[in-house]
């Protein structure tokens, strides 16, 4: 595995800048309260508190591959963003709903064109093309789920979900900003 350790003093990413790249109207996502590990429930604390790719932490979870569903994606001068689900392999089901925003000045071309072509989960791209990073825990979230994410995970507008922000550092640089919220647990 090539993850490297970061004691970083980078900022947590803003949670409302990544909502609002593709949420003008932030009640759409739902409503984020920061909360401590503590306050999650296990099966939720285990899925989020940690630092390793979600991709690996949910097909660990469900025991089988996932896939990415690319819903919107923009690409501005080095930034390359993304809202995305990941399914399980085997019935399509929502296990993850995510935002990402990259700094492609960060990634060799043959990342950044894998990752633009929207078709394996980010994680794996990384693993896979053996770029140098680690991954970084910013802040733990209890989100009221607003009417789109409801509708992405089959729930009724309110739900409480749970998700993270972070960090993904590549070649020792920021390079990654998450917002990652698991689906309920079934």
């Amino acid at each position: 595995m090539n993850l490297v350790q970061v004691n970083s003093d980078t900022p947590a990413p803003d949670i409302h800048t990544l909502i609002g790249l593709f949420y003008p109207q932030g009640e759409e996502f739902g409503t984020p309260t920061k909360v401590k590990a503590e306050q999650i429930p296990e099966v939720y604390r285990q899925l989020l508190s940690h630092e390793h790719h979600m991709t690996v932490t949910v097909e660990s979870q469900y025991g089988e591959m996932v896939d990415v569903q690319v819903l919107e994606s923009m690409h501005v001068a080095n930034y390359y963003s993304r809202k995305i689900l990941l399914t399980k392999q085997s019935d399509r089901s929502v296990v993850q709903f995510g935002i990402v925003r990259l700094n492609f000045a960060c990634l060799a071309n043959d990342v950044q064109q894998e990752i633009i072509g929207e078709e394996t989960p980010l994680g794996r791209i990384l693993i896979e093309r053996n770029v140098l990073r680690s991954v970084e825990l910013s802040e733990l979230w209890k989100i009221a789920a607003g009417s789109d994410l409801a509708e992405l995970f089959g729930v009724t507008t309110g739900t409480e979900v749970w998700g993270r922000t972070g960090w993904i550092h590549c070649n020792g640089e920021p390079a990654i900003e998450l917002l990652e919220v698991v689906a309920p647990v079934t």
